[in-house]
């Protein structure tokens, strides 16, 4: 007997769409730890072995070379827009689609042809370099081999060669951090750094300086960690270039970086700007005119709740809203399309 229902002409994928437009950037945390990516320009098809601290860390590369700092952005573009949905509430999925022009924007990237053409070559790069580690999991050491994403494909293309949709399936390993929320937030302006190193440089410290007043490094242990194959004179020269920029233009975000005295450690000193880890709730002042305002944005719907789930909402996702007022209503106009009346 055939359905009374029409057919379901449009039906949800087995995937994630990534619709959030101010989703704070987020980064995985072992990878900021170490040092899974290029720092080269150009093709690098040199594998790269790193070992510290009993774990080890081997890397290669496919014929395209390997993943590069800024091929990251992908990843961190994939996943902020997962955490974030998984603060609404929402279902994820391990394989995701997105406007690739969202992508380009968020990320601080050309939108013309060429940028098209860097991600499609980003996206390459990403499948084809291959991680292999001994991770520690329930007291057990277990090797494991993965890509970096496990595969990404155009869903749709203009005339001109440009991509509209993409769809991309993360590795378990970047999966897996998302849904144990093993992630950091980085500050917008990352997209701005220039250079790949000012990028490794920027992780290294959100991770390991985080909100304390400063952290300082040796040199040695630095280049090992930023994955660098200069000689250690030329590490040095680099590191002393960011310095001198970062002491004439403050272009660093959240850290201010400096060589030691006796210029035998890296130091980063806290600007006071990093996310902080907001474990209560945002308690911003509403105006009386803001609940009313809330009533009509969510008919039916107790607005002092809504307050509470926005302020819990706001402290997950570290926002600390301009204008309070204005920011709850829409949050509340958001929930009633979501859900309908109560």
């Amino acid at each position: 007997m055939s359905s009374p229902l029409l057919p379901d002409r449009h039906p949800q994928g087995d995937f994630f769409v990534c619709d959030i437009f101010d989703a704070a950037p987020k980064a995985d945390i072992g990878a900021m730890e170490h040092p899974i990516f290029s720092l080269s320009t150009k093709p690098d098809t040199r594998p790269r072995k790193y070992e510290h601290r009993g774990l080890t860390v081997e890397i290669k590369p496919s014929s395209d070379g390997l993943a590069t700092v800024h091929d990251r952005d992908i990843l961190i573009f994939c996943i902020s827009q997962l955490i974030r949905a998984i603060n609404d509430g929402r279902e994820v999925n391990q394989t995701v689609r997105f406007q690739a022009s969202d992508l380009l924007k968020a990320t601080n990237r050309m939108t013309t042809g060429r940028g098209y053409e860097l991600l499609k070559a980003a996206m390459e790069r990403l499948a084809g370099t291959r991680i292999s580690t001994n991770i520690t999991t329930g007291g057990q050491e277990v090797f494991e081999t993965f890509g970096l994403i496990e595969r990404a494909r155009i869903v749709r293309e203009t005339r001109d060669g440009r991509m509209q949709e993409v769809e991309v399936k993360l590795s378990d390993w970047v999966f897996n951090a998302i849904r144990a929320q093993e992630v950091l937030t980085i500050s917008r302006d990352y997209f701005r750094l220039r250079r790949p190193l000012e990028r490794r440089l920027y992780e290294l410290a959100r991770k390991h300086c985080g909100i304390q007043k400063e952290w300082s490094i040796g040199l040695e242990l630095l280049q090992k960690k930023c994955g660098s194959g200069s000689t250690t004179f030329e590490f040095k020269r680099l590191i002393g270039n960011v310095i001198d920029e970062d002491i004439r233009h403050s272009h660093m975000p959240d850290y201010a970086i400096r060589f030691s005295d006796d210029a035998r450690l890296v130091v980063f000193k806290s600007r006071g700007t990093a996310p902080v880890p907001v474990q209560d709730m945002f308690d911003g002042r509403l105006d009386s005119g803001a609940y009313d305002d809330a009533r009509a944005a969510a008919p039916g719907w107790d607005v002092r709740y809504l307050e509470q789930e926005w302020r819990r909402w706001c402290g997950a996702e570290e926002i600390e809203p301009k204008n309070p007022g204005r920011h709850y209503v829409k949050f509340c106009k958001s929930w009633f399309e979501k859900r309908g009346s109560p």
